[in-house]
């Protein structure tokens, strides 16, 4: 499956006015180390080491995907699943497409 289910353009309001990516996440916490795992069903997995708790597990996201995007954390927003491992979260503007995530944006 290509990936424009998975990774699509995020618009504005008005449909026309690009923002930025908008994943959709399947996050595994805990995990041995940071990393983009592959595809779960139509999302993207991530593993992560920091725990489900209290936040912890989103603030980690938002950062390792900062850094994978070279984008400021705090431009990063989760847009959904703030208390499920499915989470989508909006990504303006990236610098650029992670090689880790490139062959899922393949047709």
């Amino acid at each position: 499956m290509g990936c424009r289910s998975l990774l699509r353009k995020h618009h504005g309001g008005s449909g026309t006015n690009w923002r930025g990516f908008a994943p959709e996440n399947f996050l595994q916490p805990k995990a041995a180390k940071d990393h983009i795992v592959g595809l779960h069903d139509d999302e993207l997995k991530i593993s992560i080491t920091a725990p489900p708790i209290d936040g912890q597990a989103n603030a980690h996201l938002l950062k390792f995907l900062s850094k994978l995007f070279k984008v400021p954390k705090s431009s990063i927003v989760l847009e959904k699943g703030e208390l499920n491992r499915h989470k989508q979260v909006l990504i303006p503007n990236p610098k650029i497409i992670p090689p880790p995530i490139e062959p899922y944006l393949k047709p």
